[in-house]
């Protein structure tokens, strides 16, 4: 059971990652600055200061929907994450395929999946193991090997890191567009058109140069992802004991799914 469940967050937030950066390209390498006015600059020089804004910072919350292959259901998630390794979100592997909430804090992990994640995800055991549940969250250590992937993802490093080992990826002319509005946020948008898809970033052109929404379409491609909240902190909150079920005791209970 959990080694499936681990494998489905991790393909998740893979995924999000491919989603968000690493499949566009669209930032490169840069000497880090905070510049407001950036619509005076080069497309390169917006894309330079987005990706090094995106390295600087410290927590954030991290929001994606929709997918790169249209043969695979569209996925969602929101996820708040700091580079100390606390998170609070979930993710929805879509077309009711389940849905998991994770909480992180410290060396304690609680994950908690939805009915349709049981049935769907862990077809050999799940609705013994959502039985014994009822709704709770279980609750591991965050050095377990079974939740290494789950603890990996909420790591903001871990994604920071890929941004980073990806800012060479510049096939495609990257464009500026015209300084315009989102959400009510000035930015400035950057396209880039390859692989018969169209890759567009809105960087926040008053502030810090943060990129605020990444979309991806074309190819079969259909997909959003945003970021928001820099620097604020991941929400302390986790769920008290009774809402809580340690993970070792449910593998003890059931032991007719795989690990």
């Amino acid at each position: 059971m959990t080694g499936r469940l681990i494998r489905a967050r991790g393909t998740a937030l893979a995924a999000v990652f491919a989603l968000g950066l690493t499949s566009g390209g669209l930032v490169g390498g840069g000497v880090a600055r905070a510049d407001n006015g950036i619509d005076t600059l080069s497309a390169q020089q917006i894309a330079d200061r987005s990706r090094d804004a995106l390295l600087s910072v410290k927590s954030l919350h991290l929001s994606a929907r929709g997918g790169l292959d249209g043969g695979n259901p569209p996925m969602a998630l929101s996820l708040t994450l700091d580079q100390d390794g606390n998170c609070n979100g979930a993710v929805d592997l879509g077309s009711q395929q389940g849905s998991v909430r994770i909480v992180k804090r410290g060396d304690a992990i609680w994950v908690k999946p939805d009915a349709d994640f049981w049935k769907n995800q862990v077809p050999n055991g799940g609705p013994a193991f959502a039985a014994i549940l009822n709704g709770r969250y279980m609750k591991g250590s965050a050095t377990d090997p079974r939740l290494r992937d789950v603890v990996a993802g909420c790591d903001l490093h871990t994604f920071q890191r890929v941004v980073g080992d990806h800012a060479d990826n510049d096939r495609g002319t990257l464009n500026k567009g015209r300084k315009t509005t989102l959400d009510g946020a000035s930015v400035v948008p950057l396209t880039r058109i390859r692989d018969g898809r169209t890759l567009t970033m809105y960087v926040a052109d008053t502030g810090k140069p943060y990129p605020l929404r990444i979309t991806v379409r074309g190819g079969g491609a259909n997909a959003v992802v945003s970021f928001s909240a820099f620097d604020k902190p991941v929400p302390t909150a986790t769920p008290p004991p009774d809402q809580t079920y340690d993970i070792n005791a449910l593998l003890s209970r059931t032991t007719s799914a795989p690990l």
